[in-house]
């Protein structure tokens, strides 16, 4: 037995009870006759010319309904007798390749035989300008040429910073369509300041170019669209605000104030760009967002397969397995950081052999006097936390929580041979 395991042996794992965790899951059935009405209405439809060359931005995020919401957005325009076009706005994502940009799309679903429209994809820009602050601002060079530009978007809390605007509608317009360069120009004084810089680089742009809408999603605690309306420019500005305060209140959340360990079976880029939403687990990547519980010790245990290698977050947590170090691609891990210029989410957590032994050292370290008394939450992921596993100190709460309930009572974790988790 080596070292470490030695001093982590005779920890005890706290019996676990399974519980359910009930948000409310309203959401829209059919997409189209709740989309379409919005986009016909005059404020829009009038200001689609027949003929326009219209670029409509698609990120990389993976939106509830994206392929439906594209789809019946392409159909709108073809019907006012505009000529539509899929441009990739994702700043660097896909490995700031053109072609990895529309691989990403394809791996949502948007390709140009789900959509029925074409696709151009580069990672060329042009410089629309400056800031007052020097930043300069960028845009797709295909974008930058069509006659109009078209913005789909969910509007949610970000990862790193809190404002008025976080993620929505103004960030695809100023970091989505500025590609790479984009990307790297508006995080380059870092996040302290983006609060300030994504609104302000938007609204450059929405000046200087022709942004004609924007399709905003809300989803609910289950990421279902649970609100989409269209926006005029001048709507963009005014009502994003009130769109991010009632993401806000619709975001799932542990309902712990304070944790002593938090297990996370998965982490990934297909669940957060963090790896796993900072909202969810109350550890941010920078000092400027705040939320969540208060964990003393958190753990990932393995990636999903989705991420492709990428373990951006990884080094948000304290320890990790070494099956999750095995499965990392460094190259694509790194490249968040710099591009973000945050890089502690890219360093890699203190790592243990297997599931038990992080586990136990999370415990051991959680500076608390009884082990056996640790409050201690395993999930899955970030992004499903309507059934979660409590530790026994955390059940009377959790039998007194009105949005919460236990559905199964007290067990203990089982390991394999290896020491990981069935």
């Amino acid at each position: 037995m080596g070292i470490l395991q030695d001093l982590v042996k005779d920890i005890p794992i706290p019996r676990m009870a399974k519980v359910k965790v009930n948000f409310d899951d309203t959401k829209i059935d059919d997409i189209g006759s709740e989309l379409l009405p919005k986009l016909q209405r005059e404020e829009i439809l009038s200001r689609v010319k027949p003929g326009m060359e219209v670029a409509i931005a698609v990120g990389s995020r993976g939106l509830d309904r994206l392929v439906e919401i594209t789809a019946v957005t392409v159909q709108f325009l073809k019907n006012a007798g505009a000529k539509p076009f899929i441009v990739p706005s994702m700043g660097s994502h896909g490995g700031a390749t053109a072609e990895g940009q529309r691989e990403v799309l394809a791996h949502l679903g948007v390709t140009e035989e789900t959509v029925k429209c074409e696709i151009r994809s580069s990672m060329e820009v042009v410089q629309l300008g400056e800031l007052p602050n020097g930043l300069p601002v960028y845009i797709d060079k295909f974008a930058a040429a069509a006659d109009g530009i078209v913005v789909i978007n969910r509007v949610k809390p970000h990862t790193a910073f809190r404002g008025n605007v976080e993620s929505g509608i103004m960030k695809m317009i100023s970091i989505g369509l500025g590609k790479q360069r984009g990307a790297e120009a508006c995080h380059q004084l870092g996040f302290k300041y983006m609060a300030e810089n994504v609104p302000a680089m938007a609204k450059l742009i929405m000046e200087q170019k022709p942004v004609l809408f924007g399709v905003a999603s809300i989803e609910n605690a289950f990421d279902k669209v649970r609100f989409i309306e269209t926006l005029t420019p001048d709507e963009i500005v005014e009502r994003e605000p009130q769109f991010l305060a009632q993401a806000k209140e619709l975001l799932p959340k542990l309902f712990f104030d304070q944790l002593d360990v938090l297990i996370i079976d998965q982490i990934g880029k297909n669940i957060s760009g963090d790896g796993m939403d900072p909202n969810i687990t109350g550890r941010y990547p920078t000092p400027y967002a705040h939320g969540g519980p208060d964990v003393n010790k958190m753990a990932v245990l393995d990636l999903t397969h989705q991420t492709e290698g990428n373990a951006n977050g990884v080094g948000t947590a304290d320890f990790t397995t070494q099956r999750l170090v095995d499965k990392m691609d460094l190259e694509k891990t790194y490249a968040n950081g710099l591009t973000s210029t945050v890089v502690a989410p890219t360093k890699i957590a203190t790592t243990l052999p297997n599931d038990r032994e992080t586990i136990q050292a999370s415990i051991k370290t959680c500076n608390i006097l009884h082990f056996e008394q640790v409050k201690m939450v395993r999930i899955k992921n970030t992004l499903e936390i309507g059934e979660i596993e409590v530790s026994e100190a955390l059940l009377e709460y959790v039998k007194h929580h009105p949005r919460m309930e236990v559905v199964k009572d007290l067990y203990e974790l089982e390991f394999d041979r290896n020491g990981n988790l069935f």
